[in-house]
């Protein structure tokens, strides 16, 4: 009897300090993301860490400035090269960024309708959301696959659309989520109708912004060209030693860091004339835009 009582205070001790020892779910603090933080979510990199980001540019950039000045001998070359570098991986994930929330724009059209149309036959709608995971376009299959199962294991419709919504990062599924959320807790009536009317609205605006892409396009890519032509200039003359040795003096320093600072200027201001109008993503309650 004394073991089995011994036994007893045993697993209730085990199972108290299992409680407080278990991982919790992190607690949603009420600030925005950082921004790199949510650049990985919008490119679809959210299992990457800020930090692991910064790590590895980094690294590639001193990587770059220790092959440049191993190859050339010329600090200040080196330097912009480490630079140039070390920037190239926030530029590929921001070209990622943009490329997955134009094909997400794309898709949601379709999605919708999916959804619509599985409302108006009778099906509840934590099913019809769960249901996109196999009936959904490809690219938001994952998301709502994860939806699917998260709904399942917990039966929490609110926490599933919160987690849908951060692992979408896109302003349209925020729309989405958002519309679903309201519905869900006020009566949904009128969503098969509201859904209607999204996916109309969404069809035309990727009409107009396509068309304005278009035109676009031709002047941002000469602009990009012209901003690199000089740098490219400046590397096919890291193959002849007498004449980059010329920028390792006080005056071929100024001269780098002047070209360089015209680039980026320029590249920013094109960038800022060109750009055009994004949509935000909703916030959560308890959040502020920066």
């Amino acid at each position: 009897m004394g073991a089995l009582v011994g036994l007893g205070v045993g697993l209730g001790l085990l199972l108290v300090w299992s409680a407080f020892a278990s991982p919790r779910a992190p607690r949603r603090t009420g600030r925005p993301a950082g921004r790199t933080t949510a650049l990985l979510a919008s490119a679809g990199l959210g299992a990457v860490s800020p930090t692991a980001f910064l790590a590895g540019s980094l690294s590639c950039g001193l990587l770059a400035a220790m092959v440049v000045q191993a190859a050339t001998r010329t600090p200040p070359v080196a330097v912009v090269a480490g630079l140039g570098v070390g920037w190239l991986p926030a530029t590929v994930v921001r070209a990622r960024a943009r490329r997955r929330q134009r094909e997400l724009a794309e898709v949601w059209p379709e999605a919708i309708d999916n959804l619509a149309s599985a409302v108006r036959a009778g099906m509840g709608l934590p099913e019809a959301v769960a249901a996109l995971a196999m009936r959904g376009p490809v690219p938001l299959q994952p998301a709502f696959a994860r939806f699917a199962a998260d709904f399942s294991l917990s039966g929490r419709f609110g926490e599933s659309l919160d987690r849908l919504k951060e692992h979408l990062a896109d302003p349209v599924g925020d729309r989405v989520v958002e519309g679903l959320r309201v519905a869900r807790e006020v009566g949904g009536g009128e969503l098969g109708r509201l859904l209607r009317n999204l996916s109309a609205y969404l069809r035309e605006d990727l009409r107009t912004r396509g068309e304005l892409e278009s035109r676009q396009a031709w002047t941002t890519n000469g602009a990009r060209l012209a901003v690199a032509a000089p740098w490219i200039v400046l590397a096919v003359l890291c193959f002849q030693p007498e004449v980059i040795h010329r920028y390792a003096s006080p005056q071929g320093s100024m001269v780098l860091l002047f070209g360089a600072v015209v680039c980026v200027v320029a590249y920013r201001l094109m960038m800022r004339i060109g750009r055009l109008p994004t949509e935000r993503r909703i916030l959560d309650a308890g959040e502020a835009p920066r």
